[in-house]
């Protein structure tokens, strides 16, 4: 729980003499409503908000050394404790523990960050204007019309820091607490999908590199046509070279598909990413892993095909929101 400085404690009182709500306070200094009521039972009971005396050992940062922890790390949220240490004004060494101290007691905790493209100012007006374009696009008489497509890679061993095990102490390289791995990694296998409200395409493997022949003649020929066919249809694919591709545009536009305009560096506006993580996670829950990729490609159209219609239906239901939610982030990245 964060802990208000001096300077905020005054700064509350202010507000509470003034009539401002306990709630209100504490969602502005990001504390809970019984700090607040804490420190003003205290000033009624002593004239004073300052900190009571207290045993075990003296604070070791003023108020002054918590302020400037805070706002650097608050400036740059990239910076490590052991760099404030170094940047602390003073002559008194604090360790990188107590730094780390402050900032938890400021909600700044370290956490994984989230990757994201580099959004370029470009970027983010046409993810605007894009957002704008679809405010009034409802579920009902657009987007479920839409078949959102795409293609994943799904890796035959996943390696990312994530998983863990339990072991005693020096077990470390104890065989049976060894996470082994191949050295390449083991490769992966390729899919392509789509979905729509009302159903989902096959899950097609694509082998190797993808260009626009291929990518006209092994998905959009056999696979996305035929799911066209109705002429309300309209058919979303990110802005991947083959997708762009003069060829891959003459042969919409030979077969009469209406292609839905898309922004650049935009797959949280496509619902179908979030059913690509659902798939993965599927696969990974197996009780027997895939060995090799036939058994990888198995597993992810088994699961694909198991994945419950109304789970794809709610995730374009969320288009709306997910309009919104880009044009509020003015094109910056949305939770979605």
């Amino acid at each position: 729980m964060a802990r208000l400085s001096r300077e905020d404690r005054q700064i509350a009182l202010g507000r509470l003499q003034a009539g401002q709500s306990q709630s209100a306070i504490a969602r502005h200094f990001h504390v809970s409503q019984s700090t607040i009521s804490r420190l003003w039972v205290r000033f009624q009971a002593t004239g004073s908000v300052a900190d009571l005396p207290r045993a075990g050992r003296p604070r070791a940062t003023t108020d002054a050394h918590d302020r400037f922890i805070r706002l650097r790390h608050l400036r740059n949220r990239f910076l490590s404790a052991s760099s404030s240490v170094q940047a602390l004004p003073g002559p008194r060494r604090l360790s990188d523990q107590t730094v780390r101290n402050r900032l938890h007691e400021a909600g700044l905790r370290a956490r994984r960050p989230h990757r994201g493209a580099v959004l370029t100012r470009r970027h983010r007006q046409n993810r605007v204007q894009w957002g704008n374009q679809h405010l009034r696009w409802t579920v009902r008489n657009h987007w479920r019309h839409v078949w959102f497509s795409d293609e994943s890679y799904f890796l035959l061993q996943r390696h990312d820091g994530r998983r863990r095990v339990y072991r005693r102490v020096n077990e470390r390289y104890a065989p049976n607490c060894v996470d082994e791995a191949p050295v390449h990694g083991g490769g992966g296998v390729m899919v392509w999908g789509a979905i729509n409200t009302a159903g989902r395409s096959t899950l097609v493997h694509v082998q190797g590199r993808i260009t626009a022949q291929r990518y006209v003649e092994e998905i959009l020929r056999p696979h996305a046509l035929p799911l066209l066919a109705d002429q309300d249809a309209i058919f979303q694919q990110d802005n991947a070279r083959p997708h762009t591709a003069r060829l891959t545009t003459q042969f919409l536009t030979d077969h009469h598909v209406q292609v839905l305009p898309w922004p650049s560096m935009s797959p949280d506006m496509n619902p179908i990413e979030h059913l690509w993580d659902e798939l993965d996670r599927r696969v990974r829950r197996r009780e027997e892993a895939p060995a090799n990729h036939r058994d990888l490609l198995q597993a992810l159209q088994e699961e694909w095909d198991t994945i419950p219609q109304q789970d794809i239906r709610h995730l374009i239901q969320s288009m709306p929101r997910r309009c919104r939610a880009v044009v509020a982030a003015q094109g910056t990245r949305t939770p979605y």
